[in-house]
Order: structure tokens, then sequence, then C-alpha cells
């Protein structure tokens, strides 16, 4: 794969894919240190990236395979491979037909049928859902479009960079989330043509980081293959995408679930993007620490959009958990009116609001229990009112959330 290739995909995707902003954050420079320009993929058609390659590789397909239209295309995904594959298909005029993995959510589902796929659940993951793509494929003699391994669909992901240095010139550095390597195989190699000394970094989901390992080898410590960031959950990268990361690719790092729910929560509070797991990890990484570019100029590609509404709630909670602003601790009163009002002037005097009163009296037992789930600024707002319950004579624990 060259440049000119990338290029020639760019040409193939006017008018197709938009451009998508480059939007230069305040707040996350002023948290990180760097100067941060979000490339807002999230904003893409469909949701997300996918649509670049996928859409640069049935183009060519349609011209090169007259029997397409009849035998169709097929592909796996775990959600956004899926959508992209569905929707080129149906500009081009092709059948289709998508393997997704069981959990996959029913809105990705839904949006992935709604531009005109056949959908097929198999499997447990997207490694699973991929080998029955597998099959069907050599069954029904269709054209398989892989969601990261083929050198058009990496061509179509690599005019990010173009866009992102047609624009910005002077960016030192790009931050990739990486699952199987097409989105960073395709980047790196326009970048490196286009601008020697950019900067690729590619982030991966601690959970799922078997590109990070080639990079830095370590013992996996057996560390569950779950993850928030579902759609860079790929157990292994492609025989062609991993020579390229190698040969290009500055580095990789990982990071956890809780730097990713932070992240997330971040980008939806202080910038209105609604931005899934595998689109955050490159910001997570940034303001976790696991990468250091203070005083770089850094265009962090946020690659979708997608996230299962189900979960959104949850990952709120979580962030704001990691982040010291949301707090539930447990204290004890004695059973007689009056106790849970005045702990509750304790928690309304350090200015922090209530959003949850659980109150439990055992059988036979003089004190009651008492959970409170509040909302603070931070961390060591938190960590004050805890201080002003014990020296008022509440024993009190902090508790996780389950």
């Amino acid at each position: 794969m060259t440049l000119d290739e990338v290029r020639q995909a760019q040409r193939t995707l006017e008018g197709v894919v938009h451009r998508t902003p480059l939007d230069y954050s305040a707040t996350f420079s002023r948290m990180t240190g760097a100067e941060v320009h979000l490339k807002c993929e999230n904003l893409q058609r469909t949701g997300s990236f996918k649509i670049r390659g996928a859409y640069n590789r049935l183009a060519a397909l349609s011209q090169a395979a007259p029997g397409l239209k009849r035998r169709g295309v097929v592909a796996a995904s775990a959600g956004n491979h899926a959508q992209g594959v569905a929707l080129a298909a149906s500009l081009l005029g092709l059948p289709a037909t998508v393997y997704m993995p069981e959990g996959t959510s029913l809105a990705k589902l839904a949006a992935t049928q709604g531009y005109g796929a056949a959908i097929r659940l198999q499997g447990q993951s997207y490694d699973e859902a991929y080998q029955a793509a597998l099959a069907f494929q050599q069954r029904s003699q269709g054209t398989l479009v892989h969601a990261f391994d083929d050198p058009a669909v990496m061509a179509g992901q690599g005019t990010i960079a173009c866009e992102v240095l047609d624009e910005k010139p002077d960016i030192d550095a790009i931050v990739v989330p990486v699952g199987g390597g097409g989105l960073i195989a395709g980047i790196a190699t326009a970048a490196k043509a286009i601008s020697p000394r950019v900067q690729v970094v590619g982030v991966q989901s601690a959970a799922v980081d078997a590109v990070r390992a080639a990079f830095h080898p370590a013992p996996s410590g057996g560390r569950p293959a779950t993850t928030i960031a579902d759609g860079i959950a790929v157990k292994a990268p492609g025989q062609l995408t991993l020579p390229i990361i190698r040969d290009l690719v500055d580095d990789v790092v990982a990071v956890d679930d809780e730097a990713i729910a932070h992240a997330i929560v971040l980008l939806l509070e202080r910038c209105k993007l609604v931005v899934e797991g595998a689109g955050a990890v490159g910001l997570a990484a940034l303001l976790s620490g696991a990468l250091d570019l203070a005083g770089r100029k850094v265009a962090v590609v946020l690659s979708g959009g997608n996230i299962d509404i189900n979960l959104v709630d949850r990952i709120i909670e979580h962030g704001l958990a990691t982040a010291g602003r949301y707090l539930v601790f447990e204290t004890w009163l004695p059973d007689r009116p009056g106790e849970l009002v005045e702990l509750l002037r304790i928690v309304r005097d350090q200015r922090i609001n209530v959003l949850s009163v659980e109150h439990r009296r055992p059988a036979a037992f003089p004190e009651v229990e008492v959970m409170l789930t509040v909302e603070t600024r931070d961390e060591s707002h938190g960590r004050r009112l805890l201080q002003r319950l014990r020296s008022a004579g509440y024993r009190v624990n902090r508790l996780k959330l389950g």
C-alpha cells in the first residue's frame, strides 16, 4: 500500500463520505498539556470511519467482478464495519450478507438492516462471527470484505491522515484506536509518506491488546477479554496490518475501562460529542497519562460514535465515579427521629447534591443503616465530606459501584 493508493481512495470517496471536523479542544489541551485536535469520525456517515474502507473496497470490486451483483458481498463485524459495508453495498447496488456476534446491540443490528444488508448472528465475538462469514463465503462464492486485513480497506481508512495533514500540516502526532489494525496501518502509511516527522501512536483496550503486546511483550496476567471498547476487541491483528504497524507506527499503548469511561463522559460533557468506547481510547490515553505528548500538536482520532444507548447510563455513572464526582457511602444512625435530618444537614453544608438515600432497619437492632449516593465536584470534595462525617462521629464506609 502506498500514498498514491490512499490519494486514489480519497478521489473514490469524494461525495460519498463526509470530510469530518478537526476541532481544537481548549479543555483537553489544558488538561493534557498538548495542543489537542479531535478528528470527529463519530460524525461520519454510519457513525464511524468504517464507511471509508468499505466503500473503497466495494467500488473497486464492483468494477473488477461482473458477477458480484449476483453473488454479493460478505462481511463480519461487531457493528461499525457491518454498517459501512451495508451502506456501501446499497450505494453500489450490491447484495450484502453480514455476520455479527450474537450479543450485538439491537441498535447496531437495526442500523445495519436499515442500510439493506441481510444479518446473520453467529458466535460470541468478532472472531467467531468472522469464521462463520468465511464459511458462508466459501459456500456462496460471494466476495469477502475483511474488516481490516485488506489493502483497499486500509487505503480508505488512510484518507483520515490525508484530511488531518491537509488541514493542519504542522501536526506532530496522530493518536489512533487499534483493533485489527486497518485504521492505524492506513493512517501510518499516509502520514509517514506526507510528513515523515509525524509520530503515529496506537491505543488499545488493556483487556484486548495483542498489537500493544507486539511492541511491549509481557505476560497477559489473565486479563478478561471484555471491554466497553467492543469495537476494537479483536484477539489478533491482521497478517497484512501487523507488518505495516511494526514498520511505521511509533508506539502502541493500552488503557483500562475506567480511563475509557472517563473520556466518554468528558467528551459528552465538555464537547457535546457522543463517542463509543473504541472511539474514546485515544483521548483516554492522553488524559490518563498512558501517553505523554505534552507541548506537541496532537490529532486524536475519535473513530466512532455508535455507543449502545443501554450502556450510556452505566458508562456515565462509572466515568463520574472514576473522576471522583459520584460517591456512594454507607453509615449507621441511632434508630430515633431526626437522626437522618442531622446527617443530611452535614451533607448540605458541604454543598453536595444528594442523588438517592436508601434507609434500612434491621430487625431487633438499635441502629439503622443508611446508604447515600451523592454528586461531588471532584475527588477532594468527596474526601472532605467523608472526613467531616467521621469527625462528627459517624462510622462511614465508602462503597464501590457494583
